[in-house]
């Protein structure tokens, strides 16, 4: 059977964003790469008595969305810190984009922190929209809950609390949020829009 693999980051030092921290998430992120392979084995040996296996086989479908997205999502965030902190270029696609869509730069900004301090565990997303060529920011709970279906990620920030807890203890989650666009490389989450556009 194909197998995920895990992805390798080439993550430089994190401003707010501890090394340790990031090694911890790191494998995290190895084990939703683990045990969504290990759901899809499992799939395929409860499936040869599909009858039989019916409702096993339900609720490991089911988990499958969790630890998939799970990786996915993780995969998005990690890349956004690769090569280290670059700004948006003023003649940016994706500048224009947002702009188009919320007025400015700033307000759509504002709009996509506010909702990564929504409270309890999840992502604040920005995607595309194929359909209707619209950039939209969706809050998705846990992993996978809320995700909008056929759009693609340009940009994924985790919310969970593995990845600020460490380094700004609960009361910081609005300084980690900060210190997470002060990392991003815009020319990845540039060419994430590009292959989504």
């Amino acid at each position: 059977m194909k197998k995920f693999e895990e992805a390798k980051f080439n993550i430089p030092d994190l401003k707010g964003i501890s090394k340790k921290t990031t090694e911890e998430h790191l494998k995290l992120y190895a084990g939703y790469v683990k045990h969504a392979n290990l759901i899809l084995e499992k799939i395929d040996e409860l499936g040869a008595d599909a009858e039989k296996n019916a409702y096993a086989l339900g609720e490991i479908q089911r988990r499958f969305g969790f630890e998939f997205d799970g990786m996915r999502n993780h995969e998005f965030y990690f890349k956004s810190f690769e090569g280290g902190s670059t700004a948006l270029s003023a003649d940016s696609h994706l500048k224009k984009g947002i702009e188009e869509e919320w007025g400015s730069w700033e307000k759509w900004q504002n709009r996509f922190k506010a909702i990564a301090l929504t409270r309890g565990i999840g992502w604040a997303i920005l995607y595309f929209d194929p359909h209707t060529k619209r950039l939209l920011n969706a809050w998705i709970d846990e992993q996978h809950f809320g995700h909008l279906t056929g759009l693609s990620p340009v940009l994924a920030l985790d919310m969970w609390e593995h990845s600020y807890v460490a380094d700004y203890q609960p009361s910081g989650k609005k300084q980690y949020v900060e210190d997470f666009f002060a990392n991003l490389n815009w020319e990845v989450i540039e060419k994430n829009y590009g292959e989504a556009a």
